[in-house]
């Protein structure tokens, strides 16, 4: 067996039902002792007779691990949120919500809403990155000649009708990406300057939108695609664009549509696993980070289908 991965049995093994599941969330959310999620006070919480069940004498809340956090109001049991964790972790390309509802056994439309917790708890990581920087953007959606004739918006081919995604990726680090409502200059340098450190390196194609940032800030080298140039040198923009195959792949074979509405969370759930998700690390370093994202990141399925 690899010395990087566990395998299904083993954690099984480790995590054979939902009361060795809480205690594993408890001591990654809670590694000092139970914490309430309402005061953030851990000073005066109390057991109560329930099981997992606790009092905060601070603000008189009973809370558990699940308040505050994706696993919130859900009714499937932990275990089955954990070995939903770990499919997401160690599946290179994502999986299906039909996919997931037969692995744990709940319906496709609880699965569907778990799929969008987990991925709610894929981002937030605000540490800008640094060093050489590679940028490039992609375009998610079906292609024009391949819907059906009352929704095509017949005005052109390429871009038209899908939804732009910018994507930062870190020379041997972390990779950033985000949609964003279109490619101009103005959008391009904001999204840039928020997530790239200054003083950094950054490599682009000769799109446009990249011109001016060779000055103050950045030192900015681009590479010329029409020319057929890809790399010139240690200038290149292929780490980023294995990326979007990675991505593409997982989005057009395993969950074939990904709307604007929920785009930046399936984004999200592809920048993870190249982050902390990164099969370099031991899935069980992996799932521990993993978990370490779900704390302050509930969503409610009303929220999600508004």
């Amino acid at each position: 067996m690899s010395k990087s991965t566990i395998s299904t049995y083993e954690l099984f093994r480790r995590i054979p039902d939902k009361e060795a599941a809480r205690v594993y969330l408890e001591s990654r959310l809670w590694p000092n002792g139970p914490v309430c999620p309402i005061c953030k006070s851990g000073e005066r919480v109390v057991n109560i007779k329930l099981v997992g069940f606790y009092r905060c004498h601070a603000c008189r809340e009973v809370f558990t691990v699940r308040t505050g956090t994706i696993f919130e109001r859900s009714h499937v049991p932990l275990n089955k949120w954990v070995y939903a964790m770990y499919l997401l972790v160690t599946a290179r390309k994502g999986i299906s919500s039909l996919q997931l509802s037969k692995e744990i056994g709940i319906t496709q439309k609880s699965a569907w809403f778990v799929l969008h917790r987990l991925r709610e708890a894929c981002g937030g990581d605000l540490a800008k990155l640094s060093g050489t920087i590679e940028i490039d953007e992609t375009y998610i959606g079906g292609k024009e000649v391949n819907k059906h004739e009352r929704k095509k918006l017949k005005a052109g081919r390429g871009a038209v009708g899908k939804s732009a995604v910018l994507g930062l990726r870190e020379r041997g680090g972390r990779t950033v990406a985000m949609p964003v409502e279109n490619v101009d200059m103005d959008t391009v340098h904001r999204a840039i300057h928020k997530h790239v450190a200054v003083g950094s390196t950054l490599h682009t194609d000769e799109a446009s939108a990249y011109n001016g940032l060779d000055g103050l800030f950045f030192q900015h080298d681009q590479i010329n695609h029409s020319a057929g140039e890809y790399a010139r040198g240690d200038v290149t923009t292929n780490s980023i664009e294995s990326v979007w195959a990675v991505m593409k792949r997982g989005i057009h074979g395993v969950y074939h549509h990904a709307s604007p509405k929920h785009l930046a969370r399936y984004v999200d759930e592809f920048a993870f696993r190249l982050n902390d998700g990164n099969v370099k690390r031991h899935t069980l370093a992996r799932l521990d980070s993993f978990v370490d994202g779900t704390a302050r990141k509930r969503l409610t399925y009303a929220r999600l289908i508004a």
